[in-house]
């Protein structure tokens, strides 16, 4: 047993020096939770193709915000009203409802609101049912109990169109009394992003469109 146990520890050690702890982690997931990806792959792909049917299909605009929702009302509206707030103004927001309905939100030709035919608790298949609805240079993600700063995008083009693919801004985080939590904010490093304390939050990256850009469909334990 200490031949085994000693044996298995040191090829853990072995893989997180080779390909760090948190691809380690998502393997572990797709092993153990990933049957059923293919599944979930093809109700994105069929929700698409209905959605391409039956809704307007949104312009093409320099950026693409996609916000996911499930029954958060009042808190939509706030980060709808953010988007819409940004001082690019080259952008369209399409909001993917999973299947719980949706709030009255602002009149806008910048907006446009979709709703799967039912709840799938899928954050991934929910956001990139928004990418595959949009035409853009760009794409940014803002979740519905988050809000943005003006200059959310303008500060993450600049970067983008300076030959970056994916820019990441800081997150504060607050106390429900609206009083500051922390600041996070680091510098990018290929070793901390893959071996050490994870920090960047979706709602702060903005993306190159590309082929490749997909979130995984795995259901994560703070899925909605």
């Amino acid at each position: 047993m200490t031949v085994v146990g000693s044996t298995a520890r040191a090829t853990k050690a072995f893989l997180r020096r080779r390909l760090g702890l948190w691809p380690m982690l998502e393997t572990r997931n797709i092993v153990l939770r990933g049957w059923d990806v293919p599944w979930w792959r093809f109700v994105e792909w069929r929700e698409v193709r209905r959605l391409r049917a039956g809704a307007r299909r949104p312009r093409e605009a320099r950026v693409a915000t996609v916000i996911p929702t499930y029954l958060r009302s009042e808190l939509l509206q706030q980060a709808v009203a953010s988007a819409l707030a940004q001082t690019i103004q080259d952008q369209i927001v399409i909001v993917v409802d999973d299947g719980g309905g949706l709030p009255a939100l602002p009149a806008d030709d910048r907006l446009v609101t979709v709703s799967l035919s039912r709840n799938t608790h899928r954050l991934g298949l929910v956001r990139n049912v928004g990418i595959r609805l949009t035409r853009s240079r760009y794409v940014a993600f803002l979740d519905d109990d988050n809000v943005w700063s003006p200059t959310h995008l303008s500060e993450a083009l600049v970067a983008l169109e300076s030959g970056a693919d994916l820019v990441y801004t800081a997150v504060q985080r607050l106390w429900e009394d609206g009083t500051e939590l922390d600041v996070l904010s680091r510098d990018f490093d290929r070793e901390a992003f893959r071996d050490g304390t994870p920090f960047v939050d979706a709602n702060a990256v903005v993306v190159r469109r590309a082929r490749g850009v997909r979130f995984s469909c795995l259901r994560r334990e703070t899925d909605t």
